[in-house]
């Protein structure tokens, strides 16, 4: 991907015998382009209907916090608004907050960029939050460059300033060396993964050495990171993901189950929504079989698994296990819009992933008052309070059995969804996380000029 505006619109694509859907249906084949997703209709009805507690009132947003320029270092930043973004600002000046003008700069802005996966989400968020505060941010796929020449021929004809990377070995490792100053976002699969494979580590606390800091999403990345480069330490910040969800209101649940091959009444019916990139790493495969086997038992529970084609011989093998299996559906990935309908209209979120950084798609939930049963892996226990904010899972027939639960005790899924979305609101602030990109991109100002 070259420099990235709003995504193109994804695609949903049909199968035989879901011809007469509107752009809607479980994957499949295609010779060429599908047609645009479209869902003519109403505004969503929740399936299965089902009382919400009245959303909390939201606070104001925090004081700007910290003391090195307005950030320290380990801890959460107080509670604050999680509400909906603004339109998206153009280059401007920015003003800090004693009003003197601060100077724009231009931006090189790496990351993973498939469409609609966290780390994509998160590109599109942060690089909004930089250009509200008057910088240029060219936003960029970290595998449009093959080393860090590539990278650094880019910067002078881009004429570039500085740059952030999201992912520390994928992005960081192509700014070594390129004299303008750099920060760095953990991804996750970062410190989950590439930390454990010697070559890879080594490269990464290199990185380290270069960045002017790195930002982890919770305390126990930046504890990870911390153990494996002692060095960095002073230089990692914890900020959570903020959240917003601005689900499609046009959107039509009944006309997206029959493109989904679902004929059931969307009053009896329970919908557990996986969303995820199709890659070993999310484990979207680790509950179809149990899940199958529930589904015979009681027809009215379907899984829907979301999400991009990014291992292709891995979506192989997915499409052909969901094609056997009964009550199970696979559908390509949507617009964020009409992604967040979906969720916000199904039963459950849940999340099977091996690891995880911050799962956002958990925190969208919450944020939409849908019940979360997620993998008990350090990421999402970092989240999910077992049967307090969600649930969390050990094994597919503990999901099984919790799944079963969360169906037939709407006391639990009434709790957990109103401590769920308070959480969100408290700690995933989408205007924290705003000034905190902005403190930190102040740092970088502050080297062009030294």
């Amino acid at each position: 991907m070259v420099t990235l505006g709003p995504p193109e619109e994804p695609l949903l694509v049909p199968m035989e015998g879901t011809r007469g859907c509107p752009g809607a249906g479980p994957m499949g084949g295609t010779s060429g382009p599908p047609p645009p997703l479209t869902f003519p209709g109403t505004s969503p009805t929740r399936c299965p209907a089902r009382p919400r507690p009245p959303a909390p009132e939201p606070a104001s947003a925090g004081a700007a916090w910290g003391a090195a320029v307005g950030l320290t270092p380990p801890g959460r930043p107080p509670p604050g608004s999680a509400s909906p973004p603004p339109p998206r600002a153009g280059p401007q000046r920015a003003v800090d907050g004693r009003g003197a003008a601060a100077a724009a700069m231009r931006l090189l802005f790496l990351a993973v960029l498939r469409r609609h996966t966290g780390n994509a989400v998160t590109a599109q968020r942060v690089r909004d939050h930089l250009e509200a505060a008057g910088h240029v941010c060219i936003l960029k796929d970290a595998f449009d460059f093959e080393s860090p020449s590539e990278i650094s021929s880019f910067i002078k004809a881009e004429n570039l300033e500085a740059a952030v990377a999201l992912h520390l070995y994928r992005g960081g490792r192509l700014l070594q060396g390129n004299g303008i100053p750099f920060g760095i976002i953990f991804g996750g699969t970062d410190l989950n993964e590439d930390v454990n494979q010697g070559d890879k580590n080594k490269v990464m606390g290199k990185v380290l050495e270069e960045a002017r800091f790195a930002v982890a999403f919770t305390e126990s990345m930046k504890e990870t990171a911390q153990r494996q480069w002692p060095h960095a330490k002073d230089k990692i910040y914890v900020q959570s993901q903020g959240i917003a969800t601005v689900p499609n209101t046009a959107f039509n649940w009944n006309t997206f189950l029959q493109c989904s091959e679902i004929n059931q009444s969307a009053d009896n019916l329970h919908v557990f929504l996986l969303i995820c990139g199709l890659r070993q790493v999310k484990g979207p495969l680790y509950l179809v079989d149990a899940f199958s086997e529930w589904h015979q038992e009681e027809a009215n529970v379907y899984m829907v698994i979301v999400g991009p084609e990014v291992d292709p011989v891995f979506t192989r093998e997915v499409k052909a296990k969901v094609k056997r299996s009964p009550g199970v559906r696979l559908i390509r990935e949507m617009a964020q819009e009409d992604l967040h309908a979906v969720m916000k209209n199904c039963f459950a979120l849940v999340n099977s992933s091996v690891s995880e950084g911050m799962s956002a798609a958990i925190l969208e939930a919450m944020d939409l008052e849908v019940p979360v049963l997620a993998r008990n892996i350090p990421g999402n226990a970092a989240v999910v309070k077992h049967e307090v904010t969600g649930l969390l899972f050990s094994d597919p027939q503990e999901f099984v059995q919790l799944a079963k639960r969360l169906v037939s005790d709407p006391a639990l899924e009434k709790k957990i969804v109103a401590n769920g979305k308070e959480y969100v609101r408290k700690y995933h602030s989408w205007q924290e996380e705003r000034q905190t990109y902005r403190q930190l991109v102040r740092t970088l100002e502050r080297s062009t000029e030294d």
